[in-house]
């Protein structure tokens, strides 16, 4: 049976650290760091998201700066604040909530954040320095897997892996930073053919698609590390995963549960991603 790898005590351990950074910060520099939280439009669940990394911003004493847009904002009026909130030396982070309103570009709103205050590690420039192996800011779920794995005590050089789901926001960047890490990566998608084959292969497993129960727990290899970052609501209320947790958990060595694995896991590196952009612009790095 599978040990659960529980994202709410990683996320806690996160959380102490950098409150601890954070105080470290507001001796030395006489202030606390910042992050601008941009939403635009009343969608449900990104209003959810948006008080949830306010509320975590108070726990650890990061200043925090919300900012709520009606659904008709322009992206004339848009990007005239995120022009504001690069020039603000108090905002040290800017994280723009997607999705989006259809009427507005999130690639565009994306590229007008100034790189170093750019937490979600979304603009070209810091997209570009992940693939380039440089210093530079990384996707918050990424980190978290990536944190996740580490807990596990397993070394991931030369490890099988295997990423299920490209997407800009989780899966390439895992590819990437599991390749830093000198995993052998393979990264799926819907056109992958075969799927079940590529899987059962895996040592290291992440599976990303929103996609209920996609992954059958028969295709898990036995001792593997599944880490399934999917949050799916059934018809019913409840929550579950992109992989068939209850098999898979009968072969895997390790697995995350849904919910209480990489959910947490991607606020707490929020957090930590802020403080290292305040370090590195007082620092005066790129």
């Amino acid at each position: 049976m599978a040990e659960i790898i529980d994202g709410k005590a990683a996320a806690q351990e996160v959380r102490g650290h950098v409150r601890r950074e954070v105080l470290e910060f507001e001796t030395r520099y006489g202030m606390a760091p910042g992050l601008a939280t941009v939403l635009v439009g009343s969608d449900p669940a990104s209003a959810t998201y948006v008080r949830s990394k306010r509320r975590a911003c108070a726990e650890v004493g990061i200043a925090s700066f919300p900012h709520e847009l009606n659904e008709r904002t322009t992206l004339d009026e848009l990007l005239a604040l995120i022009g504001e909130l690069n020039r603000r030396n108090d905002v040290h982070g800017i994280l723009v909530q997607l999705p989006l309103p259809p009427h507005l570009s999130a690639q565009q709103v994306i590229a007008a954040l100034d790189p170093r205050k750019d937490v979600d590690g979304l603009h070209p420039v810091n997209q570009g320095k992940l693939v380039q192996g440089l210093p530079g800011l990384r996707p918050c779920t990424p980190l978290g897997i990536m944190f996740l794995l580490e807990r596990t005590g397993l070394p991931l050089a030369g490890a099988d892996a295997v990423v299920v789901g490209r997407s800009t926001l989780v899966g390439k960047p895992t590819a990437f930073l599991l390749l830093e890490r000198d995993a052998t990566v393979t990264l799926c998608h819907s056109r992958t053919r075969d799927l079940a084959h590529v899987v059962q292969r895996a040592e290291v497993l992440v599976v990303a698609t929103g996609r209920p129960g996609l992954v059958r727990g028969d295709w898990v290899r036995m001792g593997a590390i599944v880490i399934d970052v999917g949050i799916n609501r059934l018809p019913d209320g409840t929550l579950v995963g992109d992989v068939d947790f209850a098999a898979a958990s009968s072969r895997a060595a390790f697995i995350t549960p849904v919910p209480g694995g990489v959910g947490p896991m991607t606020v707490a590196m929020l957090l930590r991603n802020t403080v290292e952009a305040a370090k590195r612009q007082m620092e005066g790095q790129s």
